[in-house]
This record gives C-alpha cells, sequence and structure tokens, in this order.
C-alpha cells in the first residue's frame, strides 16, 4: 500500500483506542498491533521515513487494514496479545508466549511460593489474573511481602526435610518478610491463613486493607510526617486501580458469543465477538441485505447460526441485545442488564456502529475517488485525441447482423465515462436494401443526429464508430450533410487492430494497449456490441425477421439460421450443389431447398 493510498482510507480509522491488523494481497494476517489513537498509530506506518527495514517491508507488503475498536488502551494491550498468540503474524515475531500477559501463580507444593509468571503449566498450581501491566503486578507482590509474609526462596520445604534441620533462616527471615517456616517457625496451618488473606486480596476483597492504611494515613499527616502519608497513599491509589477489571480479559466469563445488530433499510450490519477464556479472540461485522423486509430478530437468528458455523464456536452462552428464536440444544441466551456481560454487549454495538459509519464514509471515498479516476482518463482521452474539449459526452456506432442477414445498428452513450443508458438508441434500417454496412452506418448517425438538432439538444465531443475507413467516411457524410460536422469528432475503430482513424488521416493512431484511454474505448465498444447482438436476438425471438428461407414448405427457422451461419446469405445459399447444401441439413431439406430454386441436380 502506497502513501497515496493510505490516504484515500485515512479518514475512516477512527482515533479511539483498539486493535488494527495488517493483511497483504493474499489475505494473510501479516501483522496485528494496538494503539491509543488507531489512525495516529496506523499513519505512522506511512511517514515518509522508516524507524527499520522491517517497518520498511511491512508497509510494502500491506494490502488491507482491519481494525477493532475497544474501550481502552488497556483493553487494546490484551486484545493484541491474545490475537498474537492465536494468528502468530509474521510480523510479531518479537512477541512470544514467554511475553505474554503476567499471572501471579501460587505453587502446589509445602509453603506455597507466591511469584510472578507469564506461563501456565499444568501442575496443579493456581493462577491468578492475568494482568495487564507487569510494573503494577511487581509493585502489587512488593506490597504483598511488606503486609504478609510469605516466604520467596525455592527451598524444598518437606516435612522430612525441616524435620532433619536442613535449612537455616535467611535475611528475609531477619528483615521480618518471612516467619521462618525452613526451621519450623512457622506451621503449615499458619502458613495457610496468610494465603487465604493474600488471596482475599488479589480476589478484590480490599475494603478491609484500605480503611486500614487510611487510618495510617491520616496518624502520618496528624504527626506531619507527610512523605510516610504520601507513599500511604500511592499504595491505596495503587490498591484501588488494581480493582478495576477489564472487558476484554477476566476469567469468570469464560466462554462466549456476542451478538449486536444494527437494521437501517433493507441492510443490516450484525457484529460477532467471540470470547474464549475471558478473551476476544474474533471479531467481525458482517453485511446482511434484506429482501421481505424480515424482523431484525429473524436476521439476528440467521446470524448466529451462520457466524458459530464459519468460526466454529462452541462456547454455550450466547449474549444478545434482545430476545429471537435459536434452535440449538443446551445454549444459554442471554440479554444482561449490567455488569460484564452487558459491557461486552455494548463494545459489539460500538464496533457494529463504527463499520456502519466507516461503510458509508468508504463508499462516500470510493465515489470520490472513481470520479477523480473517471476525469483523469477523460483527461488523457482529450489529450490522446488531441481534443479542443473534454469528452465528458461520447456516443459510439455499430452494425449488427445475423448471419451476413438482417441488419441493425445501435448506438451508446457515455456520459462522464459511465453508461447513460437511457440515451442508448437502436435503428431498424429503412432506407438500405440487402447488407451495406457503409449505407446502413450513413443511415443511422443521420437518423440520430437530424433528431439531435432538431430537438435542440447538446451533441457529443466525440463519436466512435465501430469499423474501418469505409464506415467513418459514411458517418462523416451524414453528419456534414446535417452541417454538424464541426461540432463534434468523429474517430473510427478498426475492428481488430484496434486502432483509431480520423476522417482524411492516412495513417492510424494506436494507443497503448494497457492505457486508460483504450481502456475506456474499449469498454465503449463492447458495451454497442452486447446491446446492437441484444437487440437483434430480441426481434429475432419475436419473428421479426423473417426470410425467404422459412416461407419454404418443410424448413423452419432452425434450418433457415443453420444455412445462414453456413453461407452467409439466401442468394449464395441459391447458388450451393446438392452435396454442399446435404452437409449441413441431410439429404432430404437439401431436396427442399433445391427444388424450391428449380435446381435440376436435386435427388428423388
Amino acid at each position: 500500500m502506497t502513501v497515496a493510498e493510505f490516504q484515500h482510507i485515512a479518514s475512516t480509522i477512527p482515533h479511539e483506542p483498539g486493535i488494527y491488523k495488517y493483511f497483504d494481497v493474499t489475505d494473510e494476517l501479516l501483522y496485528v498491533g494496538k494503539a491509543k489513537s488507531l489512525r495516529k498509530r496506523v499513519g505512522s506506518y506511512f511517514s515518509k521515513t522508516f524507524t527499520s527495514y522491517k517497518t520498511h517491508e511491512l508497509v510494502q507488503r500491506i494490502h488491507r487494514i482491519e481494525f477493532t475498536i475497544v474501550d481502552s488502551e488497556q483493553d487494546a494491550f490484551l486484545l493484541e496479545n491474545s490475537l498474537i498468540k492465536q494468528f502468530q503474524p509474521r510480523f510479531n515475531i518479537n512477541l512470544k508466549d514467554d511475553k505474554s500477559y503476567p499471572f501471579i501463580v501460587i505453587k502446589n507444593e509445602p509453603f506455597p511460593r507466591v511469584f510472578l509468571t507469564r506461563k501456565k503449566t499444568e501442575d496443579g498450581s493456581e493462577y491468578l489474573g492475568p494482568y495487564t501491566s507487569v510494573g503494577k503486578v511487581r509493585e502489587l507482590l512488593t506490597f504483598i511481602k511488606q503486609t504478609i509474609q510469605l516466604r520467596n526462596c525455592s527451598l524444598n520445604l518437606t516435612e522430612k526435610n525441616i524435620e532433619r534441620k536442613k535449612f537455616k533462616v535467611c535475611l528475609e527471615y531477619h528483615l521480618g518478610n518471612c516467619k521462618g517456616p525452613c526451621e519450623g517457625l512457622q506451621t503449615e496451618d499458619d502458613y495457610k491463613k496468610d494465603l487465604v488473606q493474600l488471596k482475599n486480596l488479589l480476589k478484590g476483597n480490599l475494603s478491609p486493607v484500605i480503611t486500614h492504611f487510611r487510618d495510617e494515613m491520616k496518624v502520618y499527616a496528624a504527626k506531619l510526617e507527610f512523605e510516610k502519608a504520601e507513599a500511604v497513599r500511592r499504595k491505596i491509589e495503587f490498591i484501588e486501580g488494581y480493582q478495576s477489571k477489564s472487558v476484554i480479559v477476566s476469567s469468570r466469563l469464560g466462554d462466549l458469543d456476542v451478538f449486536s445488530i444494527i437494521k437501517e433499510q433493507d441492510i443490516a450490519y450484525v457484529n460477532y465477538l467471540m470470547v474464549q477464556n475471558g478473551t476476544i479472540v474474533q471479531t467481525q461485522t458482517l453485511r446482511y441485505e434484506t429482501h421481505l423486509d424480515e424482523p431484525e430478530s429473524e436476521i439476528l437468528s440467521f446470524a448466529i447460526a451462520q457466524c458459530r458455523t464459519t468460526f466454529n464456536s462452541t462456547a454455550k452462552e450466547i449474549i444478545i441485545p434482545f430476545e429471537t428464536e435459536y434452535t440449538e440444544q443446551e445454549i444459554l441466551l442471554l440479554i444482561p442488564k449490567g455488569g460484564e456481560k452487558k459491557k461486552l454487549l455494548d463494545l459489539s454495538l460500538k464496533n457494529a456502529q463504527y463499520f456502519v459509519e466507516e461503510t458509508k464514509e468508504k463508499e462516500r471515498l470510493k465515489l470520490n475517488k472513481q470520479q477523480d479516476n473517471k476525469t483523469k482518463t477523460l483527461e488523457q482521452l482529450q489529450e490522446d485525441l488531441q481534443l479542443t474539449e473534454l469528452p465528458g459526452h461520447i456516443e459510439c456506432f455499430d452494425n449488427s447482423n445475423f448471419q451476413g442477414s438482417y441488419p441493425v445498428s445501435a448506438m451508446v452513450c457515455f456520459k462522464n465515462a459511465e453508461p447513460s443508458k437511457k440515451d442508448y438508441r437502436h435503428f431498424n434500417v429503412k432506407t438500405v436494401e440487402g447488407i451495406n454496412d457503409f449505407a446502413t452506418m450513413k443511415e443511422a448517425v443521420h437518423r440520430r443526429y437530424k433528431r439531435l438538432l432538431e430537438e435542440k439538444q447538446p451533441f457529443p465531443q466525440l463519436v466512435i464508430i465501430d469499423g474501418g475507413k469505409g464506415q467513418l467516411g459514411a458517418a462523416y457524410e451524414a453528419v456534414r450533410e446535417l452541417n454538424i460536422e464541426n461540432g463534434m469528432t468523429l474517430v473510427g475503430l478498426a475492428k481488430n487492430e484496434e486502432e483509431l482513424f480520423f476522417v482524411g488521416d492516412k495513417e492510424s493512431l494506436k494507443l497503448p494497449y494497457n492505457g486508460p484511454s483504450l481502456k475506456l474505448i474499449r469498454r465503449i465498444r463492447d458495451e454497442v456490441h452486447r446491446f446492437g447482438i441484444t437487440f437483434h436476438r430480441k426481434k429475432r425471438s419475436k419473428g421479426t425477421f423473417k426470410n425467404e428461407l422459412e416461407d419454404i414448405k418443410g424448413i423452419g427457422q432452425a434450418t433457415a439460421d443453420a444455412l445462414l451461419k453456413e453461407f452467409k446469405s439466401v442468394k449464395k445459399i441459391s447458388e450451393q450443389d446438392f452435396t454442399q447444401l446435404e452437409k449441413i441439413i441431410g439429404a432430404a431439406k437439401a431436396n427442399i431447398i433445391m427444388n424450391h430454386f428449380n435446381k435440376s441436380s436435386a435427388r428423388e
């Protein structure tokens, strides 16, 4: 993705916190990152200078950007980590599993140790967390060490080792941070009581502790020991901050599916959050187009079934904003009124709302970009053909016939490089007998611009004649007879070489094959072919065209079409001998044709 391409989508990226995901052209996830301000952070990748080769290489590969809004930078951190663990994007190689969320572990051992870890092992230990900040966990552990006397050594404190007097107390005991279980100075029951106090502290039962420190702070303040009072105040502030929980990670939530919906006229937007072990691992907003004015509950039910199948969800609980029918057994549908689940539902709706606004903004930007591209294409065409005006109005003529018979003409109109179908016209040939492309083209062009002249309608800046110099010359004769040859530019388009011819020029003009000018001309030519052939087929299906062959008793339309396809005209068919006819339609019908044209070589 170039800087210019990014500028077209920059305004669609929110300023809110969240995570962003970069995908390459094959839709492979390249990178997941977090941001306090998504637009500012993503925009930094597309600055003029790169901070590293890795960043440069990443930006070169970015093809598509996705993002998920969250409520805080802390939530963005948690979600980023869980997504990196799940998808392991190639540009996140510096973020490994051993740098995941920190936990506080209470080891499964005699006189359990309590410490910070980033790895969970199935050894029967108890893990509390995860936590978003390593610094806060360390500070909490320091605080616990100062208030609850637990050992932090790695000694194997089995009952047998203690009885043998194998260990001696260390400095921690003398500092008052440990009660000395290694020498049997503390019983396991007393140690377990300290662990209960620790768990209450870590699980949020902090009111008694906070009350204690507030009283202590008042005592220090009364004694004018403000430094000590401030230290205690910081501890209280930290403990109170520690109580706050994230809506992104909560071990109590388990596995959930969360759905919200926004419906605008015939379009519904459904946001889906997959929560596993309390962590959002998938976010997706899907767009549904309705046709029968289905109610939101029916759309939501359909979306739930589709998303759970697509994402292989096994969650037994689904959070929804209102009642809906869902027939999967053993599934609990819950409409939360408050708490963590309501926060998740609100977050889902927030992402759905932003997706709707983002979609509208992208459509607006896309239209603007398309209009800019169209204008550039027309400017290039004006330069390539040396036109005096921007060719905002272009018309193209083509003759069409069936197997060399039944000529008609068609004209398509493009305005601002887009089809203007209300201005398309068909012309049934009125003044030309037989197949005469030149005369047919002249008649169609003359009729078209005579009508515009009479109705005082604007003329196109450019007229394309699908054919060589002969058809171009015939068209020019028509506009010259109307005295409007100076009001427009006529060019002929050779059918095979895609060369352009101007009236009176001996040499053709060849535009770049993949250039915007020739691509537009090619598109207009293809459209006039389609329009003319469709008209021709409709007339044939309605029986408007009827030729001499179909008047022969025993010869139907299919036989007549087969002969015309092979020999191009009735006149040439009449000149064929029995053998040639037999190859195409068989002996019986060949005899009928031969007898019709009074040919003596018919076989009995």
